[in-house]
């Protein structure tokens, strides 16, 4: 194993040697991966053919839908593929593009997050700056900064993780993720990245923070707003992303932060599943269930009626 410093290809986790196992593991990511796919695709849709709904709130909205439907489908169509074919191969190319892509997803949710809490921050409390503040160059702007910066933020990490040597191709997950990278690690050389994921996790603090103050602001001053019919639309908009970023988060730090030698395997695969494929599934339905307007642009686009 000391000879083993380059590696052409990873071997994935496997779910099982049993073949009904992994079917059954096949069919319950193809239903994830599909009610994934259709509320994200219904909430772009819905917005994009409902005039009323092109305001920033929902152009940030459909950006979270593009990235939540990227970021699942980098990871779970090869698990299904490779269950389906009895494999467990990855090509380190692939592994790399997998890191790359999920890293960049991922990064992105967490930028454009921060900028939706902003958005409900200005809407609420500054609205009669919200139009010059929030115009279309401002939000394009916003928008470009959130892709430019999850596209730095996987970069630095993947560069950081594919410059060490590996001293196994076994990784105990269902896909590149880097804590089970990092575990094959030959030398000391993944200390760089271990650094690099500090930095990256105190930036993710850091926008945490940024939303919990953002918050405070919010509730106080929907908490003053007079009519009821009020302080029930504002917080029909403001606890839906507030519920996304707390979910989010506290999976990811679960997936990240624990220690990964001291935890049993199908701990690990629970809290990967939990962070990776969770929130995306469960974000249009958080937005929708308390939203009326997109409700009411869902039902329009489904040729239901709303009572």
């Amino acid at each position: 194993m000391d000879n083993q410093t380059s590696v052409s290809e990873f071997l994935l986790l496997e779910f099982s040697e049993v073949w009904e196992l992994q079917m059954l593991h096949f069919f319950l990511f193809l239903g994830m991966f599909l009610a994934t796919v259709t509320g994200n695709l219904l909430i772009i849709f819905a917005v994009a053919f409902d005039h009323r709904l092109h305001t920033p709130m929902y152009f940030f909205l459909v950006n979270l839908a593009v990235q939540d439907l990227g970021s699942v489908s980098v990871i779970i169509p090869k698990s299904m593929a490779n269950s389906l074919m009895n494999t467990r191969h990855i090509s380190y190319f692939g592994c790399v593009v997998q890191v790359l892509s999920f890293l960049f997803f991922v990064g992105c949710d967490v930028f454009l997050l921060t900028v939706m809490a902003y958005d409900r921050y200005v809407a609420i409390c500054d609205p009669l700056q919200y139009e010059m503040l929030m115009n279309r160059r401002a939000c394009t702007q916003m928008v470009a900064g959130v892709w430019v910066g999850g596209l730095l933020h996987a970069v630095l990490n993947t560069s950081g993780t594919f410059s060490i040597l590996f001293c196994s191709n076994v990784v105990s997950q269902f896909f590149c993720e880097i804590p089970q990278l990092l575990k094959l690690a030959c030398s000391d050389l993944y200390l760089i990245e271990i650094g690099i994921l500090m930095f990256s996790f105190t930036v993710g603090v850091g926008c945490f923070i940024f939303i919990i103050v953002t918050y405070v602001h919010i509730f106080s001053a929907v908490l003053k707003i007079p009519s009821a019919q009020g302080r029930r639309k504002a917080f029909s908009t403001c606890l839906p992303h507030l519920i996304v970023f707390s979910t989010f988060l506290l999976t990811v730090c679960f997936a990240y932060l624990r220690p990964t030698s001291n935890t049993a395997p199908q701990m690990d695969l629970i809290f990967t599943i939990i962070y990776s494929m969770v929130p995306p599934m469960l974000n249009p339905l958080i937005y929708s269930m308390r939203n009326k307007d997109l409700k009411a642009a869902l039902a329009k686009l489904l040729g239901l009626s709303l009572r």
